[in-house]
């Protein structure tokens, strides 16, 4: 087999992106103050309220799976639940950290074709049972992009959080490809966020491009309010903060966000156009963000095997997942679709 090649496998595949390469650097220059109280850290935070238009709370942390939970964590007490849909990754991916930093709230399990929630079984789950002996829903937890690829438009936000509302539970949206969902919609930061009903956002930063960072956005403060307790207790406080915002400053500042996230979407969007044109091959879902799900035919994957292809294909339900990244050319989309036709 030819050396493997790791370009499409995940957008955690590749490398630190320029911009946020130089803000490392930058960042590296003299004596600051630790734990978050320097001035790069104070612009950051800024930077996000300008990008939000609102007086958002913001906290910075190494991944997404501590994002994820110790976020739920704040929205919910231990005989709480939150609902989330089958195929999310706080449920399918991260070994039982929701339910452990919220010591013991209870993820329930909503379907939903193209990996959206269906408003209807959101409704049952939270109205079936009022009794003590069932965990009372308290949470709603969205995925933007989702799982599978798919975004929500700003009306299915603002419809589910609705939902949430009138029931008096708290949302919260996985983000970890919120730059990718962003620019495909080409809208406002905060019309898919706190003017759609949204509590607290986790935004990814190591999928778009940043090394080891993500951050965590209470547009409902008060939910926040001790959230800085819960990361130094979880090992999530960075004593050299300055390195993880400076990276979010610069990422933040000029469309950087944007022009990565775009040109990753658009790579996605060739890929998929080039598979699917390939006889045999299902593209399963809408192309909407930077992944591609396909059905692939034994001698398709085969010879992507052969060439040292890497992807997954545990995550589509017997599909295979291709995810675009800020690095992925235009010359390794065509490479990969040649590979697969065997030409």
């Amino acid at each position: 087999m030819s050396e493997l090649k790791y370009h499409f496998a995940s957008d955690n595949t590749a490398g630190v992106c320029p911009e946020a390469w130089a803000a490392l650097e930058e960042a590296n220059t003299d004596f600051l103050p630790s734990y978050g109280d320097d001035a790069v850290t104070k612009k950051a935070c800024d930077a996000f309220r300008d990008f939000f238009e609102t007086d958002c709370d913001v906290y910075f942390v190494f991944n997404g799976t501590a994002a994820n939970s110790l976020a739920l964590a704040s929205l919910c007490q231990s005989y709480h639940s939150i609902i989330c849909h089958e195929r999310a990754h706080v449920e399918t991916d991260e070994c039982g950290a929701p339910e452990f930093f919220s010591n013991g709230s209870k993820l329930l399990i909503a379907r939903g074709a193209n990996g959206k929630l269906d408003l209807d079984q959101v409704r049952h789950l939270i109205t079936h049972r009022h009794d003590m002996h069932y965990p009372k829903p308290m949470g709603l937890t969205l995925s933007q992009s989702t799982e599978l690829g798919t975004v929500y438009q700003p009306t299915e936000i603002q419809a589910a959080c609705a939902l949430a509302k009138e029931f008096g539970l708290h949302t919260h949206m996985d983000g970890a490809r919120f730059a990718n969902a962003l620019a495909a919609l080409d809208c406002k930061a905060a019309d898919i966020t706190w003017r759609a009903g949204l509590d607290v956002l986790c935004f990814g930063g190591t999928k778009l491009g940043m090394a080891v960072t993500e951050a965590v956005v209470f547009f409902d403060r008060e939910l926040g309010r001790e959230f800085a307790y819960r990361c130094k207790q979880a090992g999530q406080l960075c004593s050299k903060m300055r390195f993880i915002s400076a990276q979010w400053l610069r990422i933040l500042t000029d469309g950087v966000w944007r022009k990565h996230a775009a040109h990753a979407n658009r790579m996605a969007a060739m890929l998929a156009a080039g598979l699917g044109a390939i006889p045999n091959v299902k593209v399963l879902y809408s192309v909407d963000a930077n992944a591609v799900f396909c059905m692939l035919p034994p001698e398709v994957e085969n010879r992507l095997q052969k060439a040292g292809w890497k992807h997954y294909n545990f995550i589509a339900g017997g599909g295979s997942r291709f995810m675009c990244s800020w690095k992925v050319s235009e010359g390794d989309v065509k490479a990969l679709i040649a590979d697969a036709k065997g030409s």
